[in-house]
């Protein structure tokens, strides 16, 4: 009996590395960094972080409910760039302004979750009814919303926004940034939508086998049109944060997020072969991008060095999930 007892406890430690090896990675990562320089814990290098995390947290949300049905999402940064340019348009006071604002902070809000649901409405209904690869898709959306963003900007910054805009990038609730409030409430209505809903239930049904999900009465076209539109509508959303932030929109914004979105969604653990993960690996993914970037800036150590590590996590985090797939 000991072998098996042996074997189970061995099992039972695997397991537990499977569940929980991105939160044991993040703290034993905080820990590093706050051995190493005495600033890192501080208060406000503690906000700084979950500011910085907060616009690539609430893009690689969007992109894990993309990755869950085997799909890809390269245009969400141009499509922050289009969205920020547009709805900064509309709640400026500058005479460069192309919508000759400002007009009312909600018209500008919904203006920008509007281009954002019709970028990935476009994508959506590019992938689900004519079968267009997604990586196809997405590269030509990256494409246009960026020339598109250039065409509506005629190539230069929208800036003077008006305060009321610029709250949903500067403001507080509590003492807690603005754009931290919101990813918080974008990762819990995305986890109870993916746990607690039948929507939720389809996603993961269509990531892991569409023809038995197809089969099983599904309707795997509107599952994936769906998916892209989420991401498109919260790509918006982080477009409009980002402006806000800087107080004015820029045509360059937005340029490789998707990378680093990517990069969170693998590295919290989602299968790029779709039907695996989670919202709350993502947000943990995000975090470890934010707190390395965050304490290797502390370090003196120069951004290159960063990307090479960062590109070492995502092959990594992949390497990681093919060897669970073999295993299983």
């Amino acid at each position: 009996m000991k072998p098996a007892t042996g074997w189970l406890g061995s099992e039972r430690r695997r397991l537990l590395i499977q569940e929980y090896g991105i939160f044991i990675a993040f703290l034993v990562l905080v820990a590093v960094l706050a051995f190493s320089n005495e600033y890192f814990l501080t208060a406000g290098n503690i906000s700084n972080v979950l500011l910085q995390t907060s616009i690539n947290g609430i893009l690689a949300i969007g992109m894990t409910f993309v990755i869950l049905t085997r799909g890809i999402d390269l245009s969400v940064g141009s499509v922050v760039a289009l969205a920020g340019m547009v709805s900064a348009s509309l709640a400026t006071t500058s005479p460069a302004g192309v919508a000759g604002g400002p007009y009312p902070v909600a018209l500008a809000l919904a203006a920008g979750i509007l281009v954002g649901v019709l970028s990935g409405s476009i994508v959506g209904v590019i992938v689900s009814r004519f079968s267009v690869p997604a990586f196809v898709a997405t590269l030509g959306m990256l494409s246009a919303a960026r020339g598109a963003t250039l065409i509506y900007g005629n190539g230069r910054p929208v800036p003077g926004l008006v305060p009321d805009f610029r709250v949903i990038g500067t403001g507080n609730v509590l003492g807690i940034p603005m754009p931290v409030v919101i990813l918080a409430g974008v990762f819990i209505l995305s986890w109870w939508v993916l746990s607690r809903t039948r929507f939720g239930r389809y996603i993961y049904a269509v990531g892991g086998n569409p023809h038995a999900a197809k089969t099983s009465g599904i309707d795997v076209t509107r599952i994936r049109f769906l998916v892209y539109v989420i991401s498109g509508a919260l790509s918006g959303l982080a477009g409009m944060i980002l402006s806000a932030r800087t107080g004015s929109a820029l045509p360059q914004a937005g340029v490789a997020y998707e990378l680093d979105a990517i990069a969170a969604v693998v590295i919290g653990g989602t299968s790029l072969s779709g039907g695996v993960g989670r919202v709350t690996g993502t947000l943990i993914g995000a975090l470890i991008i934010g707190v390395m970037n965050n304490g290797l800036d502390l370090l003196g150590i120069q951004s290159y060095y960063q990307q090479i590590l960062k590109g070492a996590l995502i092959v990594g985090a992949v390497m990681l999930d093919q060897t669970r797939k073999h295993s299983a």
